[in-house]
């Protein structure tokens, strides 16, 4: 495990195509999937920063010269997020279509009202269990408004597939990590951010988050296990860390 002052004493980088790629140059984590995490405090960018480097992830899958296509941003507040579709394959010659970007597992999609953090036993059944093995895993998704889980969504096991969401880089899971990135955003600010994305409608909702988070990150810590501390800078990030592929 890497110490956090080892992470600062190590200089920024910011290309993102060029982080896909050496993700992707891991050594698989969770059958022949490289599981990577992005974490965080709720509010702090992990879900626009995981779609820009599934974005990129697809261009890097692509060899040198590809280029990403646009970033997507998050999907609203409360609402069921899908995982990016699956890996390209080649067609043989000519440039084919544009790669796929990884698959993105948003963390909102296993929790609900009533386990806001208790779902690391769903985690490992609908998920970790089948990529473990080879096969596309095919989850729940919850959905916030109906407060209830839907039909079956399908992840398939890519070379590449990042998990999205506070808790990501929890204890239970970091086994079957090939890297954990952490959104480097203080509780306060994030959550703040979170307020004002979602409007007064979800004041209750925050009122009773972040102190359940508080206790998570508490009892569970993830930031002191991270490979790298990703930070918003301009209309990009910067980060700072390396990439081992074991997480202590």
């Amino acid at each position: 495990m890497r110490h956090l002052h080892d992470l600062h004493d190590l200089p920024a980088s910011h290309d993102l195509p060029g982080l896909a790629a050496r993700l992707r140059a891991l050594p698989p984590s969770c059958g022949p999937v490289r599981l990577v995490a992005v974490d965080g405090h709720a509010g702090s960018g992990k879900s626009t920063f995981a779609a820009r480097l599934a974005e990129a992830a697809g261009g890097a899958a692509a060899g040198p010269g590809a280029r990403p296509g646009p970033a997507a941003g998050p999907g609203p507040a409360g609402a069921a997020q899908g995982p990016g579709p699956g890996p390209a394959h080649g067609t043989g010659s000519g440039p084919g279509p544009a790669p796929a970007p990884a698959p993105v597992l948003h963390l909102d999609d296993l929790a609900s009202h009533e386990e806001l953090f208790d779902w690391t036993g769903r985690l490992c059944e609908e998920v970790i269990s089948p990529l473990s093995a080879g096969r596309s895993a095919r989850y729940h998704p919850y959905d916030w408004n109906l407060r209830r889980f839907l039909e079956p969504r399908t992840l398939p096991a890519a070379p590449l597939v990042l998990v999205e969401g506070v808790g990501a880089g929890r204890r239970a899971l970091r086994p079957r990590l090939a890297a954990l990135l952490w959104m480097e955003r203080g509780a306060e600010e994030s959550w703040a951010r979170g307020r004002r994305r979602d409007g007064p409608a979800q004041a209750a909702f925050w009122d009773g988050w972040t102190p359940a988070e508080s206790r998570h990150f508490a009892a569970d810590p993830s930031r002191p296990y991270a490979d790298l501390l990703v930070c918003e800078s301009g209309a990009g990030y910067t980060w700072r860390g390396a990439l081992t592929g074991t997480i202590g």
